[in-house]
């Protein structure tokens, strides 16, 4: 009876988390995974409209956190689909990811825009499907813009840093990712590159080509190996 009542409560904790933050917490044979989405945007420093599908990084955070010091977790599953967002948010999320010591993949379904890319690279393996798209391009912003030389510089600044860590959580070199970055006629009223699953395999961005099966057969190898050390 007992049993029974916990495993309702352990069920009914799960589709919260589901509900709630999109993830899930899987127990496999050689452990737990936790498999976390990233969709729509990325919501920082300032709310978005309600009816806006959003990822709030200060949800995201604290979970990752939680996922590094869990003994139960064995790996993280990254999910994405998303047009980007913030910038300052994309990138602490990808940083947290980037530092984890536990096996980490990532899966880009549908799209890794924008800030998305740091996002799909900061796994230690990275997955796309064939369809998956992902936007490349400057740093940019909406609203009211201070007309000065220091904002052009801070904005060149964001930029390099965000080709720094692309760069160095990827295989693509530098100077390709700056030519998909600053590409004319690629994007209609656009500076930048939309790449696809095989190109982005193929310039180094991805590591590779697959779904969620491959996905789950890398992480759970990279489970194993963990545990052998």
């Amino acid at each position: 009876m007992e049993s029974e009542q916990k495993n309702a409560e352990t069920t009914e904790d799960r589709r919260e988390l589901v509900k709630e933050l999109g993830s899930n917490l899987t127990e496999g044979t050689d452990g737990s995974i936790y498999t976390m989405t990233i969709i729509g945007q990325i919501e920082g420093h300032q709310l978005l409209p309600e009816t806006a599908k959003s990822t709030k990084y200060e949800h995201v955070l604290p979970l990752l956190a939680g996922i590094e010091e869990s003994t139960q977790i064995k790996g993280l599953l990254l999910l994405l689909n998303t047009v980007g967002g913030d910038i300052e948010a994309g990138l602490a999320i990808a940083e947290l990811v980037a530092g984890m010591k536990k096996p980490t993949v990532s899966l880009v379904l549908g799209g890794g825009h924008s800030i998305g890319v740091p996002l799909a690279v900061c796994a230690k393996h990275s997955f796309i499907v064939p369809t998956a798209s992902m936007t490349i391009h400057p740093v940019r912003m909406t609203g009211m813009v201070v007309g000065a030389p220091q904002t052009f510089r801070y904005f060149n600044r964001i930029q390099e840093q965000i080709l720094d860590f692309i760069t160095s959580n990827s295989n693509i070199s530098r100077e390709k990712l700056e030519k998909y970055m600053m590409a004319t006629g690629e994007m209609a009223t656009d500076v930048g590159t939309i790449v696809y699953g095989k190109e982005a395999v193929a310039s180094g961005l991805i590591d590779e080509l697959g779904g969620l099966s491959d996905a789950l057969q890398c992480l759970h190898k990279m489970i194993a190996q963990e545990e052998e050390k």
